[in-house]
């Protein structure tokens, strides 16, 4: 084969099995990579009901066909477990250099399943894969394991692997990749509840490439559109995600409003956090370098360095819980990459809870003496100790915002906004609320909606309409969304990166020259040797895209959990009823184009046959009817670990 190494790792940690097998053509080309093999697997293999932090959940890890090749942005893989913060179908995407690694490590996916009897890590070369004692590793935070696993392997490996979040199943613990990338969604949780420290990848092994002529040539070509293009020079390679606290309107205190560019304080805006900039870097073969290096100036972290302050960051746990404080804003999100915490959930958990606090709904008394009020940064920041340790009101928060809201009462799930259990907040109906509510692994920005306008493609977006690449009727929220879903689909099982602000241009290669999938199609035909268009990947796109909807769908999720969270104080009981309504009609027309039943918005076993998934969609229909969805299965507060090294 071309492009993939052929080469699937699968591990039964309860068997102490590790074999290699070899991936078919068929299966490569019907889901690509990344994102798209992985649903595959956990389709197949995770039953209906099951507890996420069994030892038969799966956790698989996925480059694309393009990672580690010479087109840039390519160095992204796909970490794809059944959430144990969710419930339901669970991925994060995460760069710096692993994928790249894996590659050359000749491996395609690692699937994990079982749990050690003792902490262990995974090492995978060209030749072997094989289990190694971490015993200890054990209780270290994700930093500290890197360097000592790098010191043991080589600088030129590449590590996953978990802090003390992960081995005391925080249950949005990440797994960190390469000290400073987080694979979301609990996925660092899942390798606690299987004894797996970490992933350790070495190799050099060439990718093979079909036409390596025809591939440079169009890598150059993309290398260059990045290289003139003012936006993502003077912005994107400028600022990074940054950008977003001027342009993206951050949430502000549980999302009880969002903040205008106005708004935003001037300490938080892009520019300002250049005073603690040493430095721009970039996952792999990046040439925009969307990531800042800072060093924390003064505080308990004094002279700390840190890489990738997100905008997710700088919302999630400063703003939407009141912080205004840069340097505590930096500090918490050093906390988050040592502990292996998903800093989303981890700041909107956190805002509920002042939000309760604030309220009067969440007392002192509950928090163990904890000052939660927005002002209060010290009591925050510790209470991020606590919850990567399990200690003390740290233990629920660890559960996550929906879990906790339950642990706490009706009054709690009045504020607590969520779609599937993850939140962005509270929106109206239209584009935003859609996107959430039609996402596969729930509320969530990166699974469409972000190109849907062009709002961070100045200059090309106009082109694209103009060319007639896109719908005619883009303005519509229903057709905008299901091509964005594509377009993200598409990107994550190439092993594509979406850029930091979210562009056409990043996440569609060459789209600004062969609008619209026909660039994508000519660079997978180079690196592959197989036939791609734009018809074969838009199918694709939707095929994955289905079976994750029907494996969601075991999992007992249907039309009632694809909701709208609003906000009780901005909305009358009939407004609320008004925005549903809408909502509703918005997300029947979706159904009705993505071949899923009007009422359930389960796929049809029609449509899935259409995409070449009979089988699946047989069983997916026959195997039903499925217990309702109401998050994932908890479990008592004292039967969690807990404890470790405090960084």
């Amino acid at each position: 084969m071309h492009a993939w190494t052929g080469r699937i790792i699968d591990i039964d940690l309860t068997a102490d099995l590790v074999h290699g097998r070899k991936l078919s053509r068929d299966l490569a080309l019907a889901f690509l990579g990344g994102r798209g093999l992985n649903s595959k697997v956990l389709f197949d293999r995770i039953a209906p009901g099951l507890d996420p932090l069994s030892p038969d959940n799966i956790y698989c890890i996925a480059p694309g066909p393009l990672s580690g090749t010479i087109l840039g942005m390519t160095s992204r893989m796909e970490v794809s477990t059944l959430s144990p913060y969710s419930g339901i179908l669970g991925d994060g995407n995460a760069g710096e250099r692993f994928a790249t690694i894996m590659k050359r490590a000749r491996a395609d996916q690692i699937i994990i399943t079982g749990r050690a009897p003792r902490p262990c890590y995974l090492l995978v070369t060209p030749e072997t894969a094989a289990l190694h004692d971490a015993t200890g590793l054990w209780g270290k935070g994700a930093w500290e394991t890197t360097d000592l696993l790098l010191a043991k392997h080589g600088q030129k490996a590449s590590v996953a692997c978990i802090g003390q979040a992960g081995e005391n199943l925080v249950r949005f613990a990440s797994t960190i990749v390469d000290k400073y990338a987080s694979a979301a969604r609990g996925s660092g949780a899942v390798l606690g509840s299987k004894n797996v420290k970490a992933i350790v990848v070495v190799g050099n092994h060439a990718i093979s490439l079909a036409d390596p002529v025809t591939f440079k040539e169009l890598a150059g070509l993309d290398r260059e559109f990045f290289a003139k293009d003012e936006f993502q020079q003077n912005v994107a390679s400028k600022y990074g995600s940054h950008h977003g606290m001027s342009d993206w309107r951050p949430g502000f205190r549980n999302y009880a409003k969002y903040l205008e560019p106005g708004e935003v304080p001037p300490e938080l805006r892009p520019e300002a956090w250049k005073k603690y900039e040493i430095g721009r870097t970039g996952c792999g073969n990046c040439s925009v370098r969307c990531k800042n290096v800072y060093e924390i100036p003064d505080g308990p972290r004094k002279g700390e360095h840190g890489e990738a302050l997100e905008y997710e960051s700088i919302f999630c746990m400063g703003t939407n819980c009141g912080v205004c404080d840069p340097v505590a804003i930096m500090e918490m999100s050093n906390l988050g990459d040592i502990y292996g915490l998903d800093v989303i959930p981890l700041g909107n958990t956190m805002a509920l809870a002042k939000d309760l606090f604030a309220r009067g709904i969440l007392t002192r008394e509950q928090t163990g003496g904890l000052d939660l009020s927005w002002e209060n940064i010290e009591d925050q920041v510790e209470l991020v100790h606590l919850t990567a340790l399990r200690e003390g009101f740290g233990n629920i928060l660890a559960e996550g915002m929906l879990s906790m809201a339950k642990i706490l009462g009706p009054k709690a799930m009045q504020y607590c906004y969520h779609v599937k259990g993850l939140s962005r907040g509270p929106y109206p109906a239209g584009l935003f609320a859609l996107a959430h509510a039609t996402s596969t692994r729930g509320a969530d920005h990166l699974r469409g909606r972000s190109w849907a306008y062009g709002e961070n493609d100045p200059e090309l977006y106009p082109k694209l309409q103009a060319s007639g690449a896109l719908h005619a009727d883009m303005d519509d929220p229903v057709q905008a969304i299901i091509l964005s879903e594509r377009v993200c689909t598409l990107a994550d099982s190439v092993g594509r990166c979406k850029g930091a602000v979210n562009s056409w241009a990043n996440a569609l290669p060459l789209a600004w020259k062969y609008p619209l999938f026909e660039g994508l199609a000519r660079l997978l035909n180079a690196a592959t040797g197989e036939v791609f268009t734009e018809a074969s990947l838009l199918e694709a796109a939707d095929r994955i895209y289905t079976l994750e909807k029907a494996f969601n769908a075991r999992q007992g999720i249907t039309s009632a959990h694809d909701s709208i969270p609003l906000n009780p104080d901005h909305h009358s009981p009939e407004e609320m009823e008004r925005e549903r309504a809408r909502h509703r009609a918005l997300l029947g027309r979706y159904y009705t184009l993505q071949g899923q039943d009007t009422q359930t918005g389960v796929p049809t076993e029609k449509r899935m046959q259409e995409l070449g998934l009979a089988r699946e969609g047989a069983r997916l229909h026959d195997e039903g009817p499925y217990p309702e969805w109401t998050g994932p299965t908890l479990w008592p507060l004292a039967a969690y670990p807990h404890g470790g090294k405090r960084a």
